[in-house]
């Protein structure tokens, strides 16, 4: 992944950033160490307190993931819950989500998350909602897919929350084709362009827009 952000802002800014449980860290360790440039996917520190401090605000009873990969971004919202809320999140990849599982036992949060295994348009269509927040952090090409699932079941004040929306910057490359940064092109677009909605992006870690309804 490029960097969005001057290299050393970045370093200073997660320095000066409340540092990771033992757990996220172990978390982002063995990640690491086991799937090597994939890792890229987790969210980090920063980004995992970014969402620890929505989750803390917005107060959700419900919140929804799409894309647990190995859990970091799940445990660090489970963190904020205020009593009685959880956390369903979707994967595809039984792999990566049988170790979010368990990172989230050694984190004390498991009992917060509900696992579903399966396409997330699958199970978002069998969910009957409200969504107080939503994270969409899942394959690029079906991001407008996953945002016109979740809207019609996002709650009046609930935020919808979009990672890698700047794509390492290839946003602006536009010799740039590929399907991914096409998809991402494309979701930016419609949610800037769609009257049902008011938005922010915002150049957190990959680029993160923030959306909620009018």
């Amino acid at each position: 992944m490029a960097d969005i952000v001057v290299p050393e802002i970045e370093r200073y800014a997660e320095a000066h950033t409340t540092p990771p449980t033992d757990a996220l860290r172990a978390l982002a360790q063995e990640t690491v160490d086991s799937r090597g440039l994939r890792a890229g996917m987790m969210v980090g520190p920063l980004e995992g307190r970014f969402l620890e401090f929505l989750v803390f605000t917005v107060r959700p009873q419900v919140v929804l993931e799409i894309g647990t990969f190995t859990g970091y971004s799940s445990i660090s919202m489970a963190a904020a819950l205020p009593p009685g809320g959880r956390i369903i999140t979707c994967d595809v990849d039984e792999t990566a989500q049988a170790d979010a599982r368990k990172h989230a036992e050694a984190a004390g949060v498991a009992h917060l998350i509900d696992y579903r295994l399966g396409p997330a348009i699958e199970t978002v269509a069998g969910l009957p909602g409200p969504f107080d927040l939503v994270f969409i952090d899942a394959d690029k090409t079906n991001y407008l897919n996953y945002y016109e699932a979740v809207l019609p079941k996002l709650s009046p004040a609930g935020l919808l929350v979009a990672d890698n929306t700047l794509w390492s910057g290839q946003v602006l490359e536009q010799s740039d084709t590929s399907p991914d940064t096409e998809a991402i092109r494309l979701f930016n677009d419609r949610v800037r362009n769609d009257d049902r909605v008011v938005c922010v992006q915002l150049t957190v870690r990959d680029g993160v827009t923030l959306v909620r309804k009018v």
